[in-house]
């Protein structure tokens, strides 16, 4: 495995030099900042996210605002109770984009950032607070315990709600094949244990968290 100083001196090298590689990264918000962030804004950005996947990105955002007037701000006491009426008026709302799944997802993820909330007081601690050693956990976690959050929609939420976090995208997949930490996308346990592995040690070898490694070797790889 390569030392993560290799790697950004060849996403250095791609995007001309040290310090213009520097002002591209972005910095993650802080615990505190993420625990100030009302539990109505994790769960609209969750739906937005999950609307957006495998849909027009821009058609979303378009009509985002008629999403939060029609969701009346998202909170998540409001829509872990969406009754069958409310979701038949859902389908027929103009407002929004009416795709019956990802309208029953919303409701499942306010169940999801409600139980949070009773585990930790808030679904904004839980995620500040989850450790950056274990984020191939709070993956899974989203995964089996959200609705439609796995892959690259819960990495994107994530890192949207300025959580440190790493995506997976085709440029970090093909850095992480080219350094032989990954033989594939990976998908199975064993590879995004071996996926945290490499970013630990990075971050040991850096000081750097997790979305800017993340952003360096996509970098690295060309993008």
């Amino acid at each position: 495995m390569k030392h993560f100083s290799e790697i950004e001196a060849y996403a250095a090298d791609h995007k001309g030099g040290p310090a213009a590689l520097e002002a591209l990264l972005a910095k993650p918000k802080s615990a505190d900042a993420l625990k100030a962030i009302p539990d109505s804004r994790w769960l609209s950005k969750m739906s937005k996210c999950l609307f957006q996947a495998g849909f027009n990105w821009k058609v979303i955002e378009n009509k985002w605002a008629g999403f939060e007037e029609a969701f009346e701000g998202f909170d998540p006491a409001r829509w872990a109770f969406m009754s069958d009426e409310d979701l038949d008026r859902m389908l027929k709302d103009t407002r929004i984009v009416r795709n019956g799944q990802k309208i029953v997802a919303v409701r499942d993820n306010a169940c999801f950032l409600s139980d949070l909330a009773q585990e930790h007081g808030s679904a904004s601690a839980a995620f500040a607070d989850w450790p950056l050693a274990d984020h191939i956990d709070l993956l899974a976690m989203m995964k089996k315990r959200g609705g439609r959050l796995g892959g690259a929609t819960g990495q994107i939420f994530l890192r949207r709600m300025g959580k440190d976090s790493f995506i997976l995208s085709r440029d970090v997949v093909a850095a992480l094949m080219r350094d032989q930490i990954v033989s594939k996308v990976p998908s199975s346990q064993r590879d995004m244990a071996a996926v945290q592995e490499a970013f630990n040690v990075w971050h040991q070898q850096s000081g750097r968290g997790l979305t800017q490694m993340s952003q360096i070797l996509a970098f690295s790889a060309g993008s």
